[in-house]
C-alpha cells in the first residue's frame, strides 16, 4: 500500500469514526431526554466520550488529508488512550453492576430490593448523606410517586401493576410491613407493622416524606442506576471493537505510508 492509498485509508477510517462519535452524542442525548436531573448520572460523560472522539478523529482526518505525519502520530496516540480509557471504564461498570437484582414477593408482578444487596461502591454513593440529600430532593421534585394515582385510578389496577424500581422503593412501604394499601398513594398506617424493618417506621403518605429516608427507596435507585451503568457498558463494549479495528487498521495504514516513505 503506498502512501497516497494509505492517506486515502485513513481519511476514511476517521470519516467513520466521526460518524461513530456523532452516534455516540446521539446516544448521550437520548439518554439526557428521556431521565430526569435525579437520574443523569451518565449522560455527561457519554456526550463527552462523544465530544472527545469527534476532536480526534477530526485531528486525524486533516492528519491524512494534509499528510501530516505529527498529527497522525497525535491521532493514534489519543486513539490508544482512549480505548484504554473505554476498556477500564467497562471493566469497572460490568464488576460494581454485577450485584443486585431484586426479590421476587408473592402476589406482585414487580420486584423489592435491598440496599445490602449492591456493590459496595453503590453502598457508598447512596449512603453519603449529601449525595442523598441532593438525589431525594430531586425525587421528591419528579412525578415518579405523584404519578401513581393517576396512572392506577383504582386499588385493583395499582395491586396488579408493574411498578418501577424507584416507584416500588420510594412511593410505598415494603410488603414485609404489612400496611394494607387504600389506593396508589395511600396506606393505613394504623396497622402494627408486623416486620423489624427500620423502613416500616419511616414511610409516611405524605408526598414530601413517602419512603424517601429508605433504605429500599435507595436500593431502588440502586438499581436503577445498575441497569443504566449496564447498558452504558454494553454499548462501550461494541464501541471499543469498532474502535480497535479502526485503530488496527490505521496503524497499518501508516505503517505502510512510512514504508512508502523510507524507500
Amino acid at each position: 500500500m503506498g502512501s497516497g492509498a494509505s492517506t486515502f485509508v485513513i481519511r476514511w477510517i476517521n470519516f467513520l469514526t466521526m460518524i461513530i462519535a456523532i452516534a455516540v452524542i446521539c446516544f448521550g442525548v437520548w439518554m439526557s431526554t428521556h431521565h430526569d436531573n435525579c437520574r443523569k448520572t451518565l449522560t455527561l460523560p457519554v456526550l463527552g466520550l462523544g465530544a472527545i472522539i469527534l476532536f480526534i478523529s477530526l485531528i486525524g482526518f486533516l492528519g491524512a488529508l494534509k499528510n501530516v505525519s505529527f498529527l497522525l502520530w497525535v491521532y493514534l496516540v489519543m486513539l490508544c488512550l482512549i480505548l484504554v480509557a473505554i476498556l477500564v471504564f467497562t471493566v469497572l461498570a460490568f464488576i460494581v453492576t454485577n450485584n443486585g437484582s431484586g426479590h421476587t414477593v408473592t402476589g406482585l408482578r414487580y420486584k423489592e430490593y435491598q440496599l445490602q444487596d449492591y456493590h459496595s461502591w453503590f453502598l457508598k454513593q447512596l449512603n453519603n448523606t449529601r449525595n442523598w440529600k441532593h438525589l431525594k430532593d430531586c425525587l421528591v421534585k419528579s412525578e415518579d410517586c405523584n404519578n401513581l394515582p393517576k396512572k392506577y385510578k383504582t386499588l385493583k389496577e395499582y395491586k396488579q401493576a408493574k411498578l418501577t424500581p424507584i416507584e416500588a422503593g420510594c412511593c410505598r412501604p415494603p410488603s414485609e410491613c404489612g400496611y394494607p394499601a387504600v389506593n396508589a398513594s395511600y396506606y393505613d398506617l394504623s396497622f402494627h407493622p408486623i416486620s423489624t424493618n427500620n423502613d416500616c417506621k419511616l414511610y409516611k403518605n405524605s408526598k414530601s416524606i413517602k419512603c424517601y429516608n429508605c433504605d429500599s427507596c435507595k436500593a431502588g435507585v440502586a438499581q436503577y442506576m445498575k441497569t443504566e451503568w449496564r447498558i452504558v457498558a454494553i454499548f462501550n463494549v461494541i464501541l471499543f471493537v469498532v474502535l480497535s479495528m479502526v485503530y488496527f487498521v490505521a496503524c497499518c495504514a501508516r505503517r505502510n505510508a512510512a514504508r512508502s516513505r523510507s524507500k
